[in-house]
C-alpha cells in the first residue's frame, strides 16, 4: 500500500524550526524601530516616541514549506546615553542589523563604528547586515540622498556584510532584508517543527541586566 501523504496545510515530520537572537543597532532617528514595526506588524507610524533602553519583539519567516525561522528581536535605543547598554543586547546574538540614514552624510560613518564594535566584541560567527533606511525620501526627492549607494555597498562588500537600502514607510526591501539574514543563519541546527520550540543551546535571548527598560517600538 502506498504511503499516505500528510493532509494539506499540515507540516510534515521533516519540517524544521529554528529561532535566533537578532539585535538592531544604529544612531537615534535612523529608523531602527520603524523597520522592526514594519517587519513585525506591517505598520508605519511617523509619530512614535524614542525607545528607552530596548524593545523586544518576535517574528517568524517561512523560508520554504519545510523551514521556519523565528527572530527574537532586540531593538536598541540610539541615544548616546544608552550606548553603554548595547553589549548586553548584542552579546550572544546570532545576527545584527546596523541601520543608517541615507539622507544624513555622517550616518554611515556612525554605522561603521557599530560594525567595528560588533566585529570586535560580538559572537565571532555573527551575521551582520547594513541597512540604509529612508529610501522613500530619496525616491521622492533624489537630491536628498547624502550617501551614495555605491559607497555603502562597497564598504559592505569589503566588511563582509549583507547590504540593503530600505524604506520602513513603504516597506521596500524590509522583508527582503530579514529573509536574506535568515538564509545566512545555520539552519542545519534547526529542530523538527512538531517539537516545542525552545532556546537553542548556547544562545541567550535576553540581556544579562534584567533592570533595563523595555518599551514598545518607535520611529528611531
Amino acid at each position: 500500500m502506498a504511503a499516505r501523504a500528510p493532509p494539506a496545510g499540515r507540516p510534515g515530520l521533516n519540517t524544521r524550526f529554528a529561532q535566533f537572537k537578532l539585535v538592531l543597532l544604529g544612531e537615534s532617528a535612523v529608523g531602527k524601530s520603524s523597520i522592526v514595526l514594519r517587519f513585525v506588524k506591517d505598520q508605519f507610524d511617523s509619530f512614535r516616541e524614542s525607545t528607552i533602553g530596548a524593545a523586544f519583539l518576535t517574528q517568524t519567516i517561512s523560508l520554504d514549506e519545510n523551514t521556519t525561522v523565528k527572530f527574537e528581536i532586540w531593538d536598541t535605543a540610539g541615544q548616546e546615553r544608552y550606548k553603554s547598554l548595547a553589549p548586553m543586547y548584542y552579546r550572544n546574538a546570532n545576527c545584527a542589523v546596523v541601520v543608517y540614514d541615507i539622507t544624513q552624510s555622517a550616518s554611515l560613518d556612525k554605522a561603521k563604528a557599530w560594525v567595528k564594535e560588533l566585529q570586535r566584541q560580538a559572537n565571532e560567527n555573527i551575521i551582520i547586515a547594513l541597512a540604509g533606511n529612508k529610501l522613500d525620501l530619496v525616491n521622492e526627492q533624489p537630491d536628498k540622498r547624502a550617501i551614495p549607494t555605491a559607497d555603502a555597498e562597497a564598504y559592505a562588500r569589503e566588511a563582509g556584510l549583507l547590504f540593503f537600502e530600505t524604506s520602513a514607510k513603504t516597506a521596500e526591501n524590509v522583508r527582503e532584508l530579514f529573509t536574506a539574514i535568515a538564509k545566512k543563519l545555520p539552519l542545519d541546527q534547526a529542530g523538527p517543527r512538531h517539537a516545542r520550540p525552545g532556546q537553542r543551546p548556547g544562545v541567550s535571548l535576553a540581556p544579562e541586566n534584567s533592570n533595563t527598560n523595555v518599551n514598545g517600538p518607535c520611529s528611531c
